[in-house]
């Protein structure tokens, strides 16, 4: 049995390594080539329009929810307003290049392109709903005053791991730099801050898949994880706990294998990302109770609706939503085996500090990232 789940569990992380550095690797690029400074230009203006080019902005770039949020309240604070910071701030951590291209190895080609597509629905109605409450903020115009010295939240510490990935966004506002150090900096951010935010629950949720595999006969959950219920519960679950939108996917990815509907599945890679504790914390206290309660019913009722609506439309149209699913202990694999296990090499080598400080330094020094 404990040879069947290491067997199933480095099966599990051999289809994901491929994909997980591919999308890092987009992922440092736009951390190199799109500067925080063009988003905020991006985001002025009031009304449907801002809103929806904030979740557009905001979905491939590759911040998880603790670096999303200092990112969120430095373009409300430059005159953001509230509708497209909060569609920013859901889109964001929802969503992304990197967690896109895990998707698609973990959850199949559907899956991996009608989520995006739900997460910036999500964002846009949540911001159209946090912007019916500008009317009632200070003057009207959708902007909250900005706090007097000494009552500004520290936006340079993280919310998740002790205060590195809070402060990543600040380094893509640098437009110093020729085209390889630009590139070297931001493929560096991908291979230090982020792959360390997300490392301990992609290890979790791999293990949490390979144990499915190994225990869970096929279809175990079918009778239990679909419908409202079952959705609310895992909506109640998702709120409260911190998990970024890649780590989040080998989670689902677990989930499926045990027979959860794909809407209920849906409901947990939605909320989860949008709605933790820290997140909702910073909201009350930047954007008022008023769009803390607009958000969260932004959050929780999309996730549900979709969910709902993707499970009616699997059941009507006979969609196969899991087709093309990795699924470990099938013996299937997509792409050769030199390229899975170098690939699992590289993301282990990056992910483990004193690995990656020898590489760099040839010593166990420090290797210059804020989490190193």
């Amino acid at each position: 049995m404990f040879e069947a789940f290491l067997r199933n569990t480095l099966e599990m992380a051999l289809i994901s390594a491929p994909w997980l550095l591919l999308g890092l690797v987009m992922a440092g690029l736009i951390r190199a080539w799109v500067p925080m400074r063009l988003v905020g230009r991006s985001l002025g203006g009031h009304g449907v329009a801002a809103v929806t080019r904030a979740a557009l902005i905001g979905a491939p770039l590759p911040l998880c929810s603790c670096g999303t949020l200092p990112a969120a309240i430095s373009l409300h604070r430059s005159g953001a307003s509230r509708a497209a910071t909060t569609s920013f701030l859901i889109a964001t951590p929802e969503t992304g290049v990197d967690s896109v291209a895990l998707s698609w190895a973990l959850l199949g080609p559907f899956l991996a392109l009608f989520r995006p597509c739900a997460a910036i629905l999500s964002a846009i109605t949540a911001g159209m709903l946090v912007g019916r409450t500008d009317t009632e903020s200070a003057g009207g115009d959708g902007r909250s005053p900005v706090p007097p010295p000494g009552t500004v939240p520290d936006t340079t510490a993280g919310s998740c791991h002790g205060g590195c990935c809070g402060a990543a966004p600040a380094a893509a506002d640098s437009g110093g730099g020729g085209f390889w150090r630009r590139t070297r900096d931001g493929l560096g951010y991908a291979f230090t801050d982020l792959l360390d935010d997300l490392a301990l629950w992609l290890m979790v949720g791999i293990a949490a898949a390979g144990l499915v595999v190994t225990l869970a006969p096929p279809d175990l959950l079918a009778g239990w994880g679909s419908g409202f219920w079952a959705m609310l519960l895992v909506l109640a679950i998702s709120v409260p706990m911190y998990v970024c939108a890649t780590a989040s996917t080998p989670l689902a990815a677990a989930m499926l294998l045990a027979g959860v509907s794909p809407g209920t599945v849906l409901v947990f890679l939605l909320a989860g990302p949008a709605s933790n504790l820290a997140s909702l914390a910073l909201v009350r206290r930047e954007l008022g109770g008023r769009a803390l309660a607009a958000y969260l019913a932004g959050v929780a009722g999309m996730a549900l609706l979709l969910g709902l609506g993707l499970d009616h439309a699997v059941a009507v149209l006979g969609l196969d939503v899991l087709a093309g699913m990795a699924r470990p202990g099938s013996g299937e694999q997509d792409l050769p085996a030199v390229v899975t296990v170098l690939s699992l090499l590289v993301l282990v080598v990056a992910a483990v500090r004193p690995f990656r400080r020898y590489l760099v330094h040839g010593k166990a020094g420090e290797d210059g990232s804020c989490c190193g």
